[in-house]
């Protein structure tokens, strides 16, 4: 198992695929993009495979969600997803992605293994789309999205990012476009982890405030919260249910005491908090031969170093050196 001090117990991994992105959205990236990880830093496709292997069968996780970055960019994802899905006990497996290119390989990822998305979304306009990805695709996003319905990538998830004086309205135009489609959609407070370091927390989007401005148009009620577990969104039925939203309040309602997931970048290094300041590296020890066995005992120091929290609300606070687009969501 991968245990804390603090008995919390990681059996959700996050990978990183790549830091290679197709979006320069204002929230991670600046608009230039980032200098990429060099080929040779990152794992191969074998090594991914075999780290995750160790994860499943040595470690206790159960499930497996590819990141980036855009992990679509990533040429051996089919084959990855194939390689995890034949693990035992199976994890179950999700993509993260903003769905460019979804379009024509939902359908085979599908057969490879996976079993679920989440997508990023964060207007419905072309215009705001244009500002905040800083690339006009948002019709192949869209166009993604309804694929990944129809290859039953179920339940479709839709994350969303309101940042202030540009998609901040949205709110009820994105729950009411999810609600149409089936789509479960989740709104995510905007963190510190952009790669110019600009977050300010009087700039951010509440999570209060974006339950304001849904409360505007529709009845929210509390799902039970007996039922949440380790998720971090916080659900809430739409109208009396079924369909229901989630609100993700990382700053101002952090669910780290609950928190079951840990991160291996695309270079193989070990991430045990999203926020965390320091990695541990497997991808050496991998190269120079160890053993399935030590580098589960590896993995499990790393995690076992977990802070009881990531701290945003404490005045020392440092934002990770690592943007999002290198850690992985």
């Amino acid at each position: 198992m991968l245990p804390d001090s603090f008995g919390r117990v990681a059996t959700d991994l996050r990978v990183s695929l790549t830091d290679r992105c197709n979006l320069r959205c204002a929230y991670c990236m600046p608009p230039e993009g980032l200098d990429w990880l060099p080929s040779p830093d990152q794992l191969t496709d074998d090594e991914v495979v075999r780290l995750v292997r160790v994860a499943v069968e040595r470690l206790g996780v159960r499930e497996v969600r590819f990141t980036g970055g855009e992990p679509l960019l990533r040429r051996g994802l089919a084959g990855i997803l194939a390689r995890t899905a034949e693990l035992r006990p199976r994890p179950e497996i999700s993509l993260t992605t903003n769905a460019i290119g979804l379009k024509r390989s939902a359908a085979a990822l599908r057969e490879a293994g996976l079993d679920r998305v989440n997508v990023s979304l964060d207007t419905l306009r072309p215009e705001t789309f244009r500002k905040l990805a800083r690339r006009d695709r948002l019709p192949d996003t869209l166009d993604g999205l309804a694929a990944a319905a129809q290859a039953g990538l179920a339940p479709v998830k839709v994350n969303a990012v309101l940042m202030r004086d540009l998609n901040d309205d949205e709110a009820a135009p994105l729950l009411r476009f999810c609600l149409d489609r089936g789509y479960e959609l989740r709104f995510i407070e905007q963190m510190p982890l952009d790669a110019q370091h600009g977050w300010k927390r009087a700039e951010m989007v509440t999570a209060e405030e974006i339950l304001a401005a849904l409360g505007r148009e529709f009845t929210l009620t509390p799902d039970d919260p007996g039922q949440r577990g380790s998720a971090p969104a916080e659900a809430f039925l739409v109208d009396g249910g079924p369909a229901r939203v989630g609100v993700i309040a990382s700053v101002t309602r952090p669910f780290c005491g609950t928190c079951d997931r840990v991160r291996l970048t695309a270079d193989g290094q070990v991430r045990n908090c999203l926020f965390a300041r320091t990695e541990s590296d497997l991808r050496g020890p991998l190269r120079m031969g160890a053993s399935d066995a030590e580098l589960a005992a590896q993995w499990q120091r790393a995690v076992a170093a977990k802070l009881p929290g990531h701290g945003i609300n404490d005045p020392s606070f440092l934002q990770p050196d690592r943007p999002m687009s290198a850690i992985g969501g």
